[in-house]
């Protein structure tokens, strides 16, 4: 069964030419696309040639390089431009063979509609196949990833290493704060019902004995689906500004309990407050955070 090909589309707010330029060049292309760490263009004999270059992408201590050529073409009817693409690895490493490909720049009232499809080739056979269950959609969210970056250094002028720095630490932060709520909720709350945390919901509420088992296990139920809400909710935002709230709230109402927790070694005082900062520098870094959900995802009908 042949694969279904990837499609991106994003609206920008500048002229067909700005954007041509952005993704065209290869010094300007390499910087927001996630795809590539280095893309270099050969010279060519004349204008009329494709343009061949030599890719690179680099993960950890994995590199892949492959080869492409390129056709633009301006379409002075309508104003469009189109990029053909024909690109491949002969590297085993890679699960792409090769792939051929469009960009189209498309003039509208407010910029530029750019959008590509693109698909290629598996090598491996039917275990190829398989790894590209996986491997066809992170392309896929790469590559609207790495659109949305271009629309935001074009037109908010935020260059594509900043804003790749604020998404990852952005990501990562979402990750710990998905294990801490995960973790305090489950373990010493639903699986160990420890005393400490029994004996502070005791001297801060009514509830005593059982109950008070029962409410820390409850507690440590809701702080397991505020856990799973980091890695489901997509406003990270919203949600380093409701900690920025809870995590001082949650620090007095522990030492109010009891006044001699906070000369323990990894006190609630440290803790908490190292978590409030965190939530503080969190919410600074999420703001306008480049994400893939900006653009298109499917190629309308009457697209060409």
């Amino acid at each position: 069964m042949k694969n279904k090909p990837i499609y991106v589309e994003i609206p920008i707010k500048a002229p067909v030419d700005k954007v041509w330029e952005m993704s065209q060049d290869p010094h300007l292309h390499e910087q927001w696309d996630l795809r590539f760490t280095s893309i270099t263009y050969f010279p060519k004999t004349s204008d009329d040639d494709p343009q061949s270059f030599r890719y690179e992408t680099k993960f950890w201590f994995l590199k892949v390089a492959g080869w492409g050529e390129s056709v633009g073409t301006h379409h002075k009817e309508d104003g469009s431009r189109t990029s053909s693409l024909h690109f491949g690895t002969d590297q085993k490493i890679s699960p792409i063979c090769q792939g051929r490909g469009y960009w189209r720049y498309v003039p509208t009232e407010n910029g530029t509609t750019f959008l590509t499809q693109y698909g290629y080739d598996v090598r491996f056979g039917g275990f190829g196949r398989l790894i590209d269950t996986v491997f066809r959609p992170l392309m896929g969210w790469a590559t609207a990833l790495s659109f949305d970056v271009l629309k935001q250094w074009i037109e908010k002028g935020e260059p594509p290493r900043s804003q790749f720095m604020r998404y990852f630490s952005s990501t990562m932060m979402a990750i710990l704060f998905f294990f801490v709520w995960v973790y305090q909720g489950l373990v010493p709350k639903v699986i160990a019902g420890h005393p400490k945390e029994v004996s502070m919901l005791s001297a801060l509420s009514s509830l005593d004995g059982m109950a008070a088992v029962k409410g820390v296990q409850i507690i440590g139920v809701l702080e397991i689906l505020f856990g799973a809400v980091w890695l489901l909710y997509r406003k990270k935002r919203h949600l380093h500004a409701l900690q920025m709230f809870v995590f001082p709230i949650l620090m007095i109402l522990a030492v109010s309990s009891n006044p001699y927790i906070s000369y323990h070694p990894f006190n609630p005082v440290t803790f908490n407050a190292s978590l409030w900062v965190l939530s503080i520098i969190g919410f600074i870094l999420a703001k306008d955070l480049p994400t893939a959900s900006s653009c298109i995802r499917k190629r309308k009908v009457d697209s060409k």
